[in-house]
């Protein structure tokens, strides 16, 4: 039985890379398997945050705080209007500090710089290019970034998780049969992945991905304009693609 562990043990251990995180579960010394499940699901985003970055550069610190201040209330009004999701928007904390430039080869103060960062998310692609319509972005209110968003990715973690974890005893049952050896129970299980490598560390495990596989069929795509920022001119929000992975050491008897 021992020569069936050690032929088991070298063929999982053949499948591994290494990674740069560290393993907390130790591995034990009696015959065992280590199986991992993974649990993927691709959803549409229903959150659209938007981050705006307002600012100015002015040689009177207090006139540049006022119209940041003033973009800040328009910016704000305009969110409410496009009815941001409740508890999204977020004003950080007025960021003065000085401004210069280079010139022939030296640094030149040219004014105080107030800025401010703004965030909002939206429920729909409508609202968000009714919001960068009506923006008049330039190079006092920037798009800094536009991220789509799942609202529900917590709850679907959670439930991706409990999957995965499922298919490591399925996996673990399967080898067990297919060898002639019996679970005897869970040793470990980690959302980590361990590497052999140099000591026990975490590690990566070749996934799906990894192999060719034909392409899926193309999802529908929300189109976003943006206009007047330093982004492209469209931003398209595709599926989100959740994957969870779980690892788990069973304990195994030859069966006799």
């Amino acid at each position: 039985m021992k020569l069936l562990s050690a032929l088991l043990w070298s063929s999982l251990l053949a499948t591994m890379a290494p990674s740069a995180w560290a393993q907390a579960n130790t591995i034990p010394s009696q015959p065992h398997l280590l199986v991992k499940g993974e649990a993927r699901r691709l959803v549409m985003p229903d959150r659209f945050g938007l981050q705006l970055n307002i600012e100015e550069t002015d040689m009177d610190a207090d006139a540049a705080r006022r119209r940041v201040q003033d973009n800040v209330a328009r910016v704000l009004a305009l969110f409410k209007q496009q009815k941001a999701v409740d508890g999204s928007v977020r004003a950080d904390n007025l960021r003065i500090g000085p401004a210069t430039r280079y010139e022939q080869n030296r640094q030149v103060f040219i004014g105080t710089r107030v800025s401010r960062q703004l965030r909002a998310s939206f429920a729909s692609v409508k609202a968000m290019q009714d919001v960068l319509g009506a923006l008049k972005a330039n190079e006092n209110v920037q798009v800094s970034s536009l991220a789509p968003t799942y609202s529900g990715e917590v709850a679907l973690r959670r439930e991706l998780k409990g999957e995965a974890a499922a298919k490591t005893r399925e996996s673990a049952q399967g080898l067990a049969k297919a060898y002639g050896t019996q679970l005897r129970g869970l040793y470990s299980i980690s959302d980590v992945a361990p590497n052999f490598a140099y000591g026990i560390q975490a590690g990566s495990w070749p996934s799906s991905g990894d192999l060719v596989t034909p392409p899926s069929p193309e999802a529908p795509m929300n189109s976003i304009e943006t206009t007047g920022s330093r982004l492209p001119e469209s931003i398209e929000a595709g599926p989100i693609t959740y994957t969870e992975n779980v690892y788990a050491i069973f304990l195994i008897s030859d069966g006799t």
